[in-house]
């Protein structure tokens, strides 16, 4: 320990004499380190973080194993639910949650739309959750269906709302139009089981009717319906296969009982296959692991290609250090060569250096924990700028610590130990007799030289994977998207969640439309169930009459309802054939607008207006297609055009939910959604209106995964670019000084400036072109495992390849110039003194 401390002291008085050099190795570290520790927090949250409940390691996530394969719900009724928490001895507890629940929330008179979720008695106590005011939610308040109206709402939401206030407790709120009374605070920490989400308000499951409109108890609502999301606690001693064994044979028995005598002896077979699978639920529950994560292809998902950036960086870092330390060392050979020759062992002076750079390394770590810190609100609005806002937590904690802590250990072993065994090689008598005598062995030119290769190399695979990304995003952003997104204002109302039924549904709309298509600047206004782009669709399979209608691989197509004007107000072109009207009401005969690609595959070159088709084979001719138009991207920008129908929206009986308001504007669209809101809430002022973007605003918000990508691999191709010119300028500036005397005599026998110019250019782009050299066929070979994250460029793109080549080469060559230049200036008296 005494040594230790020696070292670090000494360590300490050589950093600090040598201030330049430290700032430098700091500054360049703490980008690398502090790039890395961001991302793996994004990752840390999204991916490896459990959940901030009691012992997260016993939960597990059930779900029943479907023989098609389907893993989009637990696959379980509710009815089996009760069987599977009632009876079984291999958990403490189990609960089911319906989450995005929209509740439209009434305090004071004031309204706001919030998320919520519906939970079984058992969510709080279960996760081991204690209410930091009042109580939390338990098995009494969700028994008789209805008559438990109680509601614990989050610590976000009691800040944001009620300002903490303690009288919160017994406070009667109004969700959806039903009287509520709030019964508890959830803990700060405590977000609930779904990562990224954090749910305003949690009421019973049985308050189910009270909460969505034309929703039952949860018996008969999901008596065949699979429940969402069951979670249980496994008892303590209790493995994942004990359980998945003793649940299955209650399903078996739940499911025989179920269907009694129907289950026929050819049928035993597969209720014998039915079973319960469990997957771990530690780190809850998330969709965001399948956008921004494949386990089995990790360079092709977001995530997986910015650790794999930062990572990059981070060597382009180190090896910048490294070459830095190299040139330090050659003024240090006089030190060493003295305090070898006084006794010390080599491995003494290597751990003596390896401390420096392991000081080197803690302090860049700590300035790229402070610059992660700043960072993380970047990558927070950049991962949050997509259809849904996501509430990550990405403030340092001790796995952040721990992380940056092993990173910066790891740098300075990759950066301080070839440094260190090459300053520790040295020839006693020739150091001790002149501490200026040049290093002419060329192992530490040729040792910082291989570093600036790699450097290189390593810049131009990011830059070009850089580049591609970001010319994906263009060739997206150019996209003929089939409607004119510019100047559309969305706005999205559900008057069913204030008790509206069909009748006045239909009168609300009307009216809504006329009121709002009069406000002076909008040039016309309309609905749909679905907005474009917005993430949602709906499929159903097609009747034609006559021999197409058995070709069950052909029949299936996506529909949307849209109201009178939809297609002038979105500027979607249509082609032949008329627009829905006024008259096209739930009472007149059933027509249909269908897109290109749809009437291209069903009636080939026929016209198809005037044509027929239905939604079942004996219904195959009950609606009449009146309209064509023009092909557009309705979920996404990157899939295929889909066959389209669109139906008008009182003539579709699943049309009545919530609904999205579409209105074209003379000016800028966002100045006139004050002016809509007032007139929408005329009709009532309890009428949710929520959602308020416009439609180029949710367009850009489909492209968060390439926007995302693209701008953190520019951020890192140029960070990799600029501590590559570093490394060359200091590989380069070092190799002028070590050849001062020889471009003395160069200058004194008659060479030119431009002469001297030249041969230092040369050595600087030889190294680079080297590098490109080396990096090229990397780079091909690398795009090629993400070719699945581009979209209208090829991973070997020539230009990119030559844009990204270019760029590289002409910033080598001016990190290159001033070295070269200074070479010039050299005075040949001075330097032939230099021996």
């Amino acid at each position: 320990m005494t040594n230790l401390w020696h070292d670090l002291r000494y360590g300490v008085r050589m950093l600090l004499k040598n201030p330049d050099f430290t700032v430098i190795a700091v500054l360049t570290l703490a980008l690398g380190i502090g790039a890395n520790t961001a991302i793996f927090s994004l990752t840390d949250a999204v991916l490896l973080k459990t959940l901030p409940v009691k012992k997260p390691e016993q939960l597990v996530l059930l779900s029943r194993n479907d023989l098609q394969g389907s893993k989009l719900s637990s696959n379980i009724s509710y009815p089996v639910f009760e069987q599977l928490r009632d009876h079984n001895h291999v958990c403490s507890g189990m609960f089911t949650v319906l989450d995005f629940v929209r509740l439209n929330v009434s305090v004071n008179g004031q309204t706001e739309m919030v998320e919520g979720q519906l939970v079984s008695g058992g969510y709080h106590s279960v996760l081991g959750i204690e209410a930091i005011l009042g109580r939390t939610l338990n098995a009494d308040d969700d028994q008789v269906p209805g008559g438990h109206p109680v509601a614990v709402i989050s610590y976000g939401y009691w800040q944001r709302r009620f300002a903490r206030d303690p009288a919160v407790v017994g406070k009667i709120i109004s969700l959806n139009g039903a009287p509520f009374t709030i019964i508890g605070v959830t803990p700060p920490e405590f977000f609930g089981v779904t990562v990224g989400v954090t749910p305003d308000i949690s009421v019973p499951l049985v308050m189910l009717a009270q909460v969505i409109p034309g929703e039952t108890s949860p018996g008969e609502s999901y008596r065949h319906d699979s429940l969402p999301h069951i979670l249980a606690r496994l008892n303590p001693g209790v493995t994942a296969q004990q359980a998945s064994a003793a649940l299955t044979v209650l399903l078996q028995q739940a499911l025989g009982a179920e269907a009694g005598s129907q289950w026929l002896s050819e049928k035993q077979q597969e209720l014998r296959q039915q079973r319960i699978e469990l997957t771990p639920a530690s780190q809850g529950l998330s969709g965001l692991r399948r956008q921004f994560y494949e386990p089995l292809r990790l360079l092709s998902a977001p995530l997986g290609i910015l650790m794999a950036g930062v990572g990059l960086v981070l060597l382009i870092a180190c090896a910048n250090v490294a070459n830095l330390l190299l040139a330090r060392a050659t003024a240090r050979r006089k030190e060493i060569a003295v305090r070898l020759a006084l006794g010390a062992g080599r491995l003494r002076l290597v751990r003596q250096l390896l401390t420096e750079s392991l000081l080197l390394a803690l302090l860049g770590g700590a300035l790229g924990l402070l610059f992660a810190y700043w960072g993380n609100d970047l990558l927070l609005t950049l991962v949050s700028s997509g259809r849904r806002p996501l509430l990550l937590h990405l403030a340092p904690d001790l796995r952040i610590l721990g992380f940056t802590a092993a990173v910066s250990l790891l740098a300075s072993i990759l950066f301080g130990l070839a440094p260190a065994l090459r300053a520790t090689r040295v020839d006693l008598a020739p150091a001790l007799k002149d501490s200026h005598t040049p290093d002419r062995s060329g192992s530490r030119f040729k040792l910082g030289q291989a570093l600036v290769v790699m450097q290189v190399a390593l810049s131009l695979i990011l830059l070009i994977g850089a580049g591609l990304f970001v010319r994906s995003l263009q060739k997206l952003r150019s996209l003929d998207l089939g409607f004119e997104q510019e100047k559309v204002l969305l706005l999205s109302v559900d008057p069913k969640l204030i008790g509206y039924q069909r009748p006045r549904i239909a009168s609300l709309y009307r009216q809504a439309l006329e009121r709002v298509a009069a406000i002076p600047g909008v040039r016309s206004a309309t609905l749909s169930r679905n907005s474009l782009l917005s993430g949602g669709r709906i499929q159903s399979a097609i009747s034609l009459p006559g021999p197409t209608s058995t070709l069950d691989e052909n029949r299936w197509v996506r529909k949307d309802a849209v109201g009178p004007k939809f297609f002038e107000t979105v500027g979607m072109p249509l082609l032949v054939g008329r627009d829905f009207n006024a008259q096209d009401s739930e009472h007149a005969p059933q027509v249909a607008v269908i897109n290109e690609t749809c009437a291209r595959d069903y009636f080939g070159h026929d016209s198809p207006i005037g044509k027929r088709f239905g939604w079942e084979a004996e219904q195959s001719s009950k609606i009449e297609i009146v309209g064509v138009v023009k092909d557009a991207k309705y979920y996404s920008m990157r899939e295929e055009t889909p066959r389209m129908v669109y139906l008008p929206y009182l003539q579709d009986p699943g049309a009545w939910r919530e609904t999205n308001l579409q209105v074209r504007t003379a000016s800028d669209p966002l100045s006139m959604a004050a002016a809509i809101r007032r007139e929408l809430q005329a009709l009532d002022p309890n009428l949710p209106v929520f959602g308020v973007k416009t439609l180029k605003t949710q367009v850009d918000e489909s492209l968060v995964q390439e926007r995302l990508v693209a701008t953190l691999a520019s951020f890192f191709g140029l960070l990799a670019l600029l501590l590559a010119c570093v490394g060359l300028y200091g590989v380069l500036s070092y190799t002028v000084s070590q050849r001062t005397s020889e471009i003395g005599i160069r200058l004194a026998l008659g060479a030119q400036t431009g002469d001297v110019l030249r041969l230092a250019l040369k050595q600087g782009m030889l190294t680079v072109l080297l590098g490109v050299a080396v990096g090229l066929p990397l780079a091909l070979g690398l795009m090629q495992l993400m070719r699945t994250m581009l979209f209208g460029v090829k991973a070997t793109d020539p230009l990119t390849f030559a844009a990204v080549t270019g760029l590289l080469t002409g910033v080598a060559l001016l990190a290159c110039y001033l070295p070269a230049w200074r070479a010039t200036k050299v005075d040949p008296l001075v330097a032939l003194r230099f021996e």
